[in-house]
């Protein structure tokens, strides 16, 4: 489990059995002035909510729940058809203040200890590049992190994320509700549609969240929905 990555154990009374496999990795910012903060809060038997790893700002991995049990991170959430995501996830939680303390770029030792992270989680469970997503992937009427800065580009092209497409973009021409039925076929929860279409935009088109649907969206859209070469997961 997690071999070659120097990983601190700092454990959390914050969890629960699953009750399904792993198949997928959850992002998260902390929301917190600080990362002594947010690793205090995780292993308060009191807030009642964990993540299998945390990654402070210098880098440093911490721990906090065994891969086999179930942590306490997405809450109420939905992704493809699951709505236990605690149960069929992995949750990992960097250390940034958020858009409530002060949201800023994450810093190049996290993403240097994350990337190896996520292969090493991604490769040992076999999760696709399309169940690696954010806590506003599932949860997108209740969250926004890890938010529009963080890089989710570094992610993708070394297939730990998928990317966001942008060659040969065509408009499938839907119309809004269209758009929202191919936006539930590709996973997310779309009951509050404004929030829905800005969780996307957030993960697939950062420079702009309005959550309103354009061309742009459309083109987008479209082009994660098409079959990839084989081989590609």
């Amino acid at each position: 489990m997690t071999s070659g990555l120097d990983i601190l154990d700092a454990p959390s009374p914050n969890f629960g059995e699953r009750l399904s496999p792993v198949s997928m990795i959850v992002l998260h910012y902390t929301g917190m002035e600080s990362g002594e903060a947010a690793l205090a809060r995780l292993r308060d038997p009191e807030a009642q909510v964990s993540a299998h790893y945390l990654i402070e700002e210098d880098g440093r991995i911490f721990r906090l729940v065994d891969e086999g049990k179930r942590a306490w991170h997405a809450g109420r959430a939905h992704w493809r058809g699951i709505d236990d995501v605690n149960s069929a996830s992995i949750g990992i939680e960097i250390v940034n203040p958020g858009h409530e303390f002060g949201y800023r770029p994450f810093t190049p030792e996290q993403m240097s200890s994350l990337i190896p992270l996520v292969a090493d989680i991604k490769e040992r469970h076999g999760i696709t590049r399309g169940n690696v997503v954010g806590h506003s992937d599932v949860a997108p009427a209740r969250k926004q992190d890890p938010g529009e800065l963080f890089n989710w580009h570094a992610l993708a092209r070394l297939r730990l994320a998928l990317p966001r497409p942008t060659r040969n973009l065509v408009d499938p021409g839907w119309p809004d509700g269209g758009f929202m039925l191919a936006l539930e076929r590709f996973g997310y929860d779309v009951t509050d549609p404004v929030a829905a279409v800005t969780a996307f935009q957030r993960r697939f088109r950062p420079e702009m969240i309005d959550g309103e649907i354009d061309m742009e969206c459309r083109c987008i859209l479209l082009a994660l929905l098409l079959p990839r070469p084989q081989g590609e997961d």
